[in-house]
């Protein structure tokens, strides 16, 4: 019997290998340098070579109001737009995994949000929100209600920016949700039924249960992407008026390609990174608790 050579024992690993190394690459490299330029005070308005200060950059931004508020308003916006999204999503979920007449067309129309480009998205809604010409302050103004400034007030800007998230990413949980009702085995319902369950006894301790792990997949990839939320907010404010929708993303770009405060942005960039892990991480826990 002829021994196989290295090469044919290990083809398997071999053949992807190289797009292996060079993704990986694409992935540790930047997060390395980043990490790196964040204990240097290197400004592009200066000239000057980047040079090592360790800890001082990070004090400075840690110890700026600005950046604070801008962790919470990240904060916020995701709390809001996360969960208003799965509560919405897994609710539309439900009732498109039911049998009526237009379902196909119900699902084809959930698909055009997520086709549109964000920031497109964001020149529309600017013009919904508009105080003068928009739609939805003439609507206001027609049924006899208060009117607002929307995307121009501080007071108003994180909720209206939310609304617009909601609207685009709604569809993804429910396309995500819908997929896992569709896997679930009938069994358990059935059992239930023959046990005289009600219709919300069977949602509440059957099916939601059963689904868990999906929604809580589909979170994840929501909390993510919304921690990093940038082209809509910079298309409909850049982060105004003032500061009042200035979130770690918005803030990040202001110190790299309007402040060229290379090594602070830098710091800002690790800290959304930190939180966006430590936040995935959670939720990831509490998916495998879940399941267990």
């Amino acid at each position: 019997m002829i021994q196989s050579s290295f090469t044919e024992r290990n083809l398997r690993i071999l053949f992807p290998l190289p797009a292996i190394v060079f993704i990986g690459l694409l992935m540790v490299f930047p997060i390395l340098y980043t990490l790196y330029l964040s204990f240097t005070n290197w400004n592009l308005t200066s000239g000057m070579e980047p040079s090592f200060v360790g800890l001082n950059s990070y004090l400075l931004v840690f110890s700026e109001p600005r950046f604070l508020h801008a962790l919470g308003r990240t904060f916020t916006f995701t709390v809001f737009a996360v969960a208003t999204e799965v509560v919405l999503g897994v609710a539309i979920a439900l009732i498109l995994n039911r049998a009526f007449v237009g379902r196909s067309l119900a699902k084809l129309l959930l698909l055009l949000p997520l086709v549109a480009t964000p920031v497109a998205v964001g020149i529309v809604f600017n013009l919904f929100y508009d105080p003068t010409i928009g739609l939805l302050n003439f609507a206001l103004h027609a049924l006899g209600l208060p009117q607002g400034r929307w995307v121009s007030s501080e007071n108003t800007v994180i909720a209206s920016l939310v609304l617009v998230d909601v609207w685009q990413w709604t569809p993804m949980i429910t396309l995500i949700v819908l997929a896992g009702l569709a896997g679930l085995s009938e069994e358990p319902v059935e059992a239930a039924r023959v046990d005289g369950a009600s219709e919300w006894q069977i949602l509440r301790y059957v099916t939601i249960p059963m689904v868990m792990p999906v929604i809580l997949t589909a979170m994840i990839l929501r909390l993510i992407d919304a921690l990093k939320t940038f082209d809509i907010i910079f298309a409909m404010t850049g982060g105004g008026p003032g500061y009042a929708s200035e979130t770690l993303n918005i803030m990040g770009f202001k110190y790299s390609f309007e402040y060229f405060r290379m090594g602070q942005s830098s710091v800002i960039l690790v800290a959304l990174f930190i939180v966006v892990l430590l936040c995935s991480l959670g939720i990831m826990k509490l998916r495998a608790s879940s399941e267990n």
